[in-house]
């Protein structure tokens, strides 16, 4: 039976990956790691309240076998330029950092559709710059998901990302061959596939959004 580690467990996909994760017989444990205090009644469940701005004093708790980052935030929530790039780029390096130094065998990651290193923008760069890290470390197992516009019910509402979601939406028969990557994809799918990824032997490590898609339905 496996200890899982899970940042973002209340977000949009990091929800569903705990759910799964509570209803998935090959995990005994569930460390969640949250910034404040929450309620939640599941034997599997060990909630770590964390200060993200230290993480080495958490250094202890970040031990188990799979590890999946589901953190992200937007600029109108960090409209701070260094507040951004912390939890975009930093936070999950050293997660990262910490969880291989620890021998954490396998790191599930959401990135993003074209996330790029040298991408002008800086949402793109900052994952693009935590697939060069995760890579780097070289863990047992890597996943780097990519998901397009993620459906889902989120807590917060994103108005531009409503319409860019129904405007994919109606697009969508129309993305075909190398343009399927930017289907919209329901966020349940990419907890799924992290899940599998963890659990099995796959030889990719970077999986685009519809690439994601067919392999939770494989």
């Amino acid at each position: 039976m496996k200890t899982a580690l899970l940042f973002g467990s209340t977000g949009l996909v990091g929800g569903h990956v705990l759910n799964q994760l509570i209803q998935n017989d090959n995990y005994s444990k569930i460390k969640i790691f949250v910034r404040s205090s929450i309620e939640l009644n599941d034997p599997k469940i060990e909630i770590i309240q964390t200060d993200f701005k230290n993480l080495e004093n958490h250094r202890e708790d970040i031990k188990g076998d799979d590890c999946f980052f589901c953190i992200g935030t937007t600029k109108k929530n960090s409209p701070d330029k260094n507040e951004y790039k912390r939890v975009e780029l930093e936070l999950p390096k050293q997660v990262a950092q910490i969880a291989k130094s620890n021998l954490v065998n396998s790191f599930v990651f959401v990135s993003s559709g074209y996330a790029d290193p040298k991408s002008s923008g800086d949402y793109l760069k900052f994952k693009g710059l935590v697939e060069e890290e995760l890579k780097r470390l070289n863990f047992s197992k890597l996943g780097i998901m990519r998901p397009s516009f993620l459906l889902g019910n989120r807590q917060e509402k994103r108005v531009g990302e409503k319409i860019g979601i129904f405007v994919f939406k109606l697009l969508s028969p129309l993305f075909l061959g190398p343009l399927k990557k930017m289907k919209p994809i329901h966020s349940a799918t990419v907890a799924k596939a992290m899940i599998k990824i963890a659990n099995e032997n796959l030889e990719k490590t970077i999986f685009e959004s519809d690439e994601i898609v067919e392999l939770t339905s494989s």
